[in-house]
């Protein structure tokens, strides 16, 4: 497989530290608040990388943190903790503001079919990790002190600059200087903070009573779950300037090299052109398009069009047409599902089956070329290969693309016309959001007999009982 890394602005080929296994750290959400589809669009993209790995053969490890103490509202050292602003606004505890928003990401992953970490890990119960390591930054000569806290000298690695290409001399330092008049440079940033005596959450240490700063968090836990080296690194692109940039930094000051080989990033999904954010009320969650009568697969299946070095620039007219494509591409696969009978393979349609195969598994592993891997999966449906080998195709693919399509049943199975047709009409009108006509369809529907239930792979018709 060849992905792009960072490091080396290059598409390279990924070569295992351990042969056959494929370590995987990502750097997860910060929960103080919904994680919206801008966010989930990473957290999809990373979900077929890990799949694709396993797809393959390899046996992946795949890691994500929680943040729950220590991300400022500046991605710097600036401003007031994240869970803490959090909890202040809803009235909660710093800790029931973690739980609620766990749940909702949780909850996201679910709605779109994103497979669960193997280890999903919390800064707060990996505090000891953190001071451990921040130890071993300090016996290095790394750090100094300032009234703040303990602080990384940036000056001691002389590779800070060369990850993110930061020209240091530009670099705005403004908010940096207010929070610590007292750092060497203003980039240099805080491993552990201890001049907030009124911060809720904070643990004993040898620099005093305080708390970690962010970066801290995702050395320490990538590390113990994976190793001092491991593969591959994932984020979005806002994390390469300074989060990933000091994790590198933190790497070399704690063990003399850097942890991961391979750091992958992901462009933005958009709407209108602008990231999604709150701050800008343009902000949508996996659920809240499911109250608008979405399949959230639908998402899903719009952000596989998209290469996650490209990004996505989301709306409404995107999805509508994504859920039609969906529902279409249900349809051939239900089609091949029940059309019995596998004909003798010939030579010929032997050799177009294993044309597919290869095409997918090309573009997949060409830097995760899931949009043209998806247009495999079309190709082979529409082809006259036996339907049997379509419907096996596409539940292979499927194990990638992760669009549930081996929980699809058929919707109008020995229902009568009748019904199929006002079904149809029914799925028009919701996909037109026009909800009061679908629900006179379903009543229609249920007076000649039928009852429908609304799964996510579709609408599944039965006799009543």
């Amino acid at each position: 497989m060849r992905l792009y890394n960072t490091l080396t602005r290059k598409i390279e080929e990924i070569k295992p530290a351990r042969e056959g296994e494929v370590g995987i750290y990502s750097c997860g959400p910060t929960v103080y608040w919904n994680q919206h589809i801008g966010h989930m669009y990473a957290y999809v993209q990373w979900d077929i990388l890990v799949r694709y790995l396993r797809s393959k053969g390899f046996k992946v490890k795949r890691v994500m943190n929680i943040t729950d103490v220590g991300h400022m509202t500046s991605d710097e050292d600036a401003g007031e903790d994240k869970m803490e602003k959090g909890a202040k606004r809803e009235g909660l505890t710093v800790w029931q503001i973690a739980q609620k928003y766990i749940d909702q990401f949780m909850q996201s992953m679910d709605l779109l079919n994103i497979t669960k970490p193997d280890v999903l890990c919390r800064a707060t119960e990996h505090i000891p990790e953190q001071i451990e390591l921040i130890k071993k930054i300090e016996s290095n000569g790394f750090t100094y002190k300032t009234s703040t806290g303990l602080v990384f000298d940036t000056s001691k690695f002389a590779g800070y600059a060369d990850f993110a290409k930061l020209n240091l001399n530009k670099q705005d330092s403004g908010s940096r200087v207010e929070v610590d008049p007292d750092k060497k440079n203003p980039w240099d940033f805080l491993l552990w903070v201890t001049n907030q005596p009124n911060h809720i959450m904070k643990w004993e240490s040898p620099w005093g009573v305080g708390f970690p700063g962010w970066h801290i968090e995702c050395t320490a836990m990538s590390v113990k779950y994976l190793g001092e080296t491991f593969d591959i690194h994932t984020g979005g692109k806002e994390h390469i300037p300074v989060h990933h940039t000091n994790e590198i930094a933190q790497g070399f000051g704690a063990i003399g090299h850097q942890t991961a080989n391979y750091w992958i990033h992901n462009e933005w999904l958009t709407l209108k052109g602008e990231k999604m954010s709150k701050s800008l009320g343009n902000v949508y969650t996996a659920s809240d398009l499911e109250k608008k009568g979405y399949d959230p697969l639908a998402l899903r299946y719009l952000i596989l069009t998209s290469h996650y070095r490209q990004g996505i620039n989301f709306s409404f007219e995107s999805l509508d047409s994504a859920q039609v494509a969906l529902n279409n591409l249900r349809e051939l696969v239900l089609a091949a599902k029940f059309d019995k009978g596998r004909p003798t393979l010939s030579a010929e349609k032997r050799e177009k089956v294993d044309g597919f195969i290869s095409e997918f598994d090309e573009a997949l592993g060409n830097d995760l070329n899931v949009s043209k891997g998806l247009a495999v999966l079309w190709k082979a449906l529409k082809s006259n290969i036996p339907s049997e080998d379509k419907y096996d195709l596409a539940i292979s693919f499927d194990e990638v693309l992760g669009l549930r399509l081996n929980e699809l049943n058929s919707k109008v199975q020995d229902t009568p016309e009748e019904i199929t047709k006002l079904v149809n009409k029914r799925e028009e009108y919701r996909n037109n959001h026009d909800f009061e006509n679908a629900d006179k369809m379903r009543e229609e529907i249920e007076k000649l007999g039928f009852v429908l239930e609304d799964l996510p792979t579709g609408v599944k018709v039965k006799p009543k009982k």
